[in-house]
């Protein structure tokens, strides 16, 4: 594996963890 592929995948995962804990910041805000 190459060090770019390692930091693509790393990148995409925090993306999308970033997009859902927006999107439950959105729709549940009384949680934070």
């Amino acid at each position: 594996m190459s060090t770019g592929l390692v930091a693509n995948v790393v990148g995409a995962v925090l993306a999308v963890l970033l997009i859902v804990y927006l999107f439950v910041a959105l729709v549940r805000p009384e949680k934070f």
